[in-house]
């Protein structure tokens, strides 16, 4: 059974930086497109970055530049730097492999 559960979730300034993490278990970790998404309050659901099997990544255009993907296989962990936050970053961050995932980790940038 797949399972993934975040942490490094927390409040922090605007400017500040975060470092999420999902911790993986059940499946073939490096075979498969990995992901986080994020939803704010009242609006949908949005994907923030994925990562490949093969190592590629894609970011979406609100977070290049300031959010970083990564995955480490020895540890079944995928992790998600976040740097220069800003408000409109605030939100549920949530790790994701196919139909399956986490309970998610909140995220309040804030001042």
């Amino acid at each position: 059974q797949v399972q993934l559960v975040e942490s490094g979730g927390g409040l922090v300034q605007p400017g500040g930086s975060l470092r999420l993490s999902c911790l993986a278990s059940g499946f073939v970790f490096n075979l498969n497109t990995m992901a986080w998404h994020r939803q704010a309050p009242g609006k949908e659901r949005e994907l923030v970055a994925r990562v490949t099997g093969g190592g590629s990544t894609k970011y979406a255009d609100s977070v290049s530049g300031r959010f970083t993907i990564s995955r480490d296989a020895a540890k079944m962990t995928l992790d998600l730097q976040m740097n220069d936050l800003k408000p409109e970053d605030t939100a549920v961050y949530y790790c994701n492999i196919g139909p399956f995932w986490g309970k998610g980790t909140l995220v309040t940038v804030s001042s």
